[in-house]
């Protein structure tokens, strides 16, 4: 199969690498010239419009930041309907929200396109090792034909529904779920700084006990080693999952009391670290209590 990958930012240049490690072909597409020429030089082959990344793909992901960006790819000037050949895929990797990937589904309709809508959890390091989770729904047989592709980028597939917007659902309540965590650790974090209690020491009792997990623990390693950018999870990313998960919630009449508060730790992240990862939130807390977590203890 040849394939393709629009967005090759943190999440989409891992899904390029892997394919091309796996021997698949792979056309890519990112604004940025310097994403692109990373791309070009693990091997990938670069377009200049969605047009031209579908014009010779049988399945091609799509990594963007939202719904509008993704229908913009697909049935915008040289967008990818219409130039793919009928029977490819499009991967709808991107998280956008459920009702959104049904809306994109529909707009598919007599296309001859297929659509997997399968967002991924693992994050920066997930991406690039080839190790995401996908909640992947569509069709037995669809799942089936280009199982390849999708093994070649995640560890563990699993095969959530098969409509549209399926697979969009399940990640906005895995996200509900990661954002209440990522917070409670933020916090705690603030709490161990201003008792005066090394980092190193939080993360040994934490990562052993049973709150441990791989997300409290990559979150206390970047707080305590003061990595508050550029580690592949920005801010702005999760907090826009968030905002889908509480969307969802309000559609289905579900209270969401500790998404709403994570959200909006998020929020006053955002907002005084617009350019950090989520471990930025944490710095909120210690502007306020004057107080920081290294990994030796107080600075």
């Amino acid at each position: 199969m040849k394939t393709g990958v629009i967005g090759l930012g943190d999440m989409g240049s891992g899904l390029a690498k892997n394919l091309i490690a796996n021997g698949f072909d792979v056309a890519g597409l990112d604004l940025s010239a310097d994403r692109i020429a990373a791309f070009q030089a693990m091997g990938g082959t670069p377009a200049d419009t969605p047009a031209e990344v579908g014009t010779n793909a049988d399945a091609v992901f799509v990594m963007v930041m939202n719904g509008a960006q993704v229908k913009d790819v697909l049935f915008g000037k040289a967008g990818l309907v219409g130039a793919m050949p009928a029977g490819g895929a499009i991967l709808l990797s991107a998280t956008i929200k459920p009702r959104e990937a049904a809306e994109v589904g529909a707009m598919l309709d007599g296309s001859g396109l297929h659509l997997i809508d399968t967002p991924v959890s693992g994050g920066f390091p997930g991406a690039q090792a080839g190790t995401l989770t996908m909640m992947a729904a569509a069709p037995d047989d669809v799942l089936d034909r280009f199982k390849p592709v999708m093994q070649a980028v995640s560890a563990n597939i699993h095969h959530v529904g098969t409509k549209p917007g399926d697979g969009q659902t399940v990640k906005a309540c895995l996200q509900s779920l990661i954002g209440a965590q990522f917070s409670a650790t933020f916090e705690a974090a603030a709490l161990a700084a201003k008792a005066g209690v090394p980092g190193q020491v939080i993360l040994d009792v934490f990562s052993t006990s049973s709150a441990g997990c791989g997300v409290v623990n990559n979150a206390l390693e970047k707080i305590i080693d003061r990595q508050f950018q550029g580690t592949g999870s920005h801010i702005n990313t999760m907090h826009k999952d968030l905002t889908i998960s509480m969307g969802l919630g309000e559609d289905l009449g579900v209270p969401l009391h500790t998404a709403s508060a994570a959200m909006q730790v998020f929020h006053a992240g955002k907002a005084k670290y617009p350019d950090g990862d989520n471990w930025a939130c944490t710095r909120v807390i210690e502007d306020i209590i004057g107080a920081e977590l290294h990994r030796e203890g107080a600075k």
